[in-house]
């Protein structure tokens, strides 16, 4: 009998390492040599394992990076969520949310340039990572605006869903890996000037 077991249980720990060891040797890959320019065979022979090793829990060069743009918007989300948790004020949540998704996607998508690759293909072609991303994102907005109306920070006039979008739609340039880069060198002085143009508006 081989130990490639046919029983799951024994199976899905070793399965899930390799998984990641795959992820990690293909993180700093990428990050090197960038994503457009690497096939699954320079990863294979970087990482040592055959071609059709990696093919057994990747179906493809874009699943594993899928995976690593779903943990860099994850570590953003992350990063953001805990700017906002202990802010006093929706008012000031809006802020700071503006400021920390400006500042960690910048660090995070363009500390490691090459990584960039994997942003930029993702956002256009709006890879699954991506899309969770933006609707999480769209339910914090919501969860702002809601906790700002019940305060009283917030006009109530406008339905929730087109405030939440029109707040999302400002902010949506400095979200976007492709639209940042064009954006880098003002975006943190753009996004206070924004938060504060939304507060503006969503003042009763």
């Amino acid at each position: 009998m081989t130990k490639h077991m046919n029983e799951n249980p024994l199976r899905g720990p070793s399965d899930h390492s390799v998984r990641d060891q795959i992820v990690e040797a293909a993180t700093e890959h990428f990050g090197h040599y960038g994503y457009e320019k690497t096939t699954v065979s320079d990863l294979a022979k970087a990482i040592g394992f055959s071609k059709a090793y990696i093919y057994k829990f990747f179906n493809s060069k874009q699943a594993i990076g899928e995976v690593i743009c779903a943990n860099r918007l994850a570590m953003i989300m992350n990063i953001v969520s805990a700017a906002i948790a202990d802010a006093p004020t929706a008012s000031e949540k809006i802020r700071r949310l503006f400021k920390g998704l400006v500042e960690s996607g910048s660090d995070l998508f363009f500390e490691d340039r090459k990584l960039y690759d994997i942003a930029a293909v993702a956002s256009r072609e709006k890879w699954p990572s991506t899309e969770i991303y933006e609707q999480r994102l769209r339910q914090v907005i919501v969860q702002i605006l809601q906790e700002g109306r019940q305060a009283g920070e917030f006009e109530r006039k406008t339905p929730l869903d087109e405030a939440a979008e029109a707040t999302y739609l400002v902010i949506r340039p400095y979200v976007s890996p492709v639209q940042l880069q064009d954006n880098l060198a003002t975006a943190a002085a753009d996004v206070v000037l924004l938060s504060s143009l939304v507060l503006r508006s969503l003042s009763p």
